[in-house]
């Protein structure tokens, strides 16, 4: 049986399973890649491949609702959400195409001899991405995209309940005008995976997924000295200091813990309080989290859909009810019904509790009460992660100096859901190392070879 399967989340129901590749058909698959590296990425020019992203661009618009629908049934994304990722992913890609030639330009360098030099940015090679869930498209595009402008090929291992979504990009990539080699999608077991960052043919590995899943390919990578990017997890904190519109402010709070039934990396999951916008704060984005409508992921009013899977609720669950089993005050929601589970709301997590360092992947929000800002700073960075932050003052000077102190890779000062292609992507501490997105994400996977000319 392989894990490579379509479970629809809502109902339980296996809709379709896909065998895994072949030792033989891996070795092929690494055999073309690698043909391409030292073909077609060599020969192609920066504007030949920057027309040939832009087309991929247009035909995720051309095929959104039949893209959308496809994760809907994998991993029960909301239809409007499914729909705008497919876009969001479109739009990724041709903001490289559009900065292929700033990209790739020569850099020059002011040196202090006679002549010239420059930095000059070519592919490495072949690179493998491992990819989550969470968001079968958008993931995929913010590392493809900038990596095939610059001419590395890509081999991709997708999730095992993404089959179809996978299936579907590099279909994209192929019908766009990618030639044979240049993306290839392909069903991995984690041994072969680790067989592939392990080949000589591949040059580096890029992850978004669990600690667990990051730690074991970097182990793999580190001992084979590839270069690796990892995108982990994050517990970001929401620090509520002050505001002119308390709705506003518990709006923005619901609604950056409920986006993708609460299963983003990036999400806002602690959520931070001054003591005197504490009480009318927790009532509001209480009221907000219970009146996410729950249900079918294929209506147009639903909030959120299932989790995952029916196991990930599991896991939700259990973490809940240990929290509160620690002594946590479960303010509203904790029910489980198969996949689905209700926006909950927490309080009086402690440091001694699992719950104040861990990470809930669902739509579960944390509210802690803090004196001033020392203390909110010293709460949200209390924690392993160090991913996304939220900041919402109406003291600018403030936002600067918590924007400041904060260890995280992003910090959003009031205002929330505001990822953008030209905007890097990535984390500190256990949330990862390196960037995706932006043109930062171009700068990864590449030789900046000196050129350097006498006089």
């Amino acid at each position: 049986m392989s894990d490579y399967k379509v479970v629809n989340p809502a109902t339980g129901e296996t809709l379709a399973e896909y065998p895994l590749a072949t030792d033989a058909e891996l070795e092929q698959a690494l055999a073309v890649a690698y043909s391409a590296a030292k073909g077609w990425a060599l020969t192609s020019g920066v504007a030949e491949r920057a027309a040939l992203l832009r087309r991929v661009a247009e035909l995720h618009r051309e095929r959104r609702d039949e893209l959308a629908a496809t994760i809907v049934r994998e991993m029960g994304k909301p239809l409007a959400a499914a729909v705008g990722e497919v876009d969001f992913a479109a739009d990724i890609t041709e903001f490289y195409a559009d900065n292929a030639e700033k990209i790739m330009a020569d850099q020059p360098i002011d040196i202090l001899a006679e002549g010239t030099a420059v930095i000059r940015r070519s592919p490495l090679g072949v690179l493998l991405g491992i990819m989550p869930w969470n968001f079968p498209y958008y993931q995929v595009a913010r590392f493809a995209a900038p990596n095939l402008l610059i001419g590395n090929p890509i081999l991709l291992k997708h999730a095992p309940q993404c089959p179809e979504s996978s299936a579907a990009i590099e279909t994209i990539y192929r019908d766009a005008g990618f030639p044979e080699g240049a993306y290839t999608n392909l069903y991995l077991t984690h041994d072969q995976s680790a067989a592939v960052i392990a080949d000589p043919r591949v040059q580096g590995v890029s992850v978004t997924g669990s600690e667990r899943a990051g730690s074991a390919v970097a182990e793999v990578a580190g001992r084979n000295l590839k270069k690796v990017v990892l995108e982990l997890g994050g517990s970001d904190p929401f620090i509520l200091l002050s505001t002119d519109d308390l709705d506003g402010a518990a709006q923005a709070a619901a609604d950056a813990r409920l986006d993708n039934t609460g299963q983003s990396c990036n999400a806002a999951k602690r959520f931070i309080v001054a003591d005197d916008l504490y009480e009318p704060f927790l009532e509001k984005f209480t009221a907000l989290m219970t009146g996410a409508k729950l249900g079918d992921p294929f209506a147009d009013d639903t909030v959120l859909g299932p989790l995952s899977s029916e196991l990930a609720a599991e896991r939700l669950a259990a973490q809940v009810d240990k929290a509160v089993a620690q002594g946590a005050t479960l303010v509203a929601g904790g029910t489980r019904d198969g996949a689905f589970y209700p926006g909950t709301v927490l309080t009086d997590v402690t440091p001694e509790m699992d719950a104040y360092r861990e990470e809930f992947f669902g739509p579960v929000g944390v509210v802690y009460r803090v004196a001033d800002e020392d203390e909110a700073v010293k709460v949200a960075n209390d924690t392993p992660f160090g991913l996304g932050s939220y900041v919402f003052t109406t003291d600018e000077a403030q936002a600067e100096r918590v924007a400041e102190k904060i260890d995280a890779g992003m910090v959003y000062v009031n205002l929330v859901l505001a990822d953008s292609p030209e905007l890097p992507f990535g984390g500190v501490k256990r949330s990862g190392t390196g960037r995706e997105m932006g043109l930062l994400a171009a700068d990864e996977f590449v030789n900046k070879k000196l050129v350097r000319v006498g006089a």
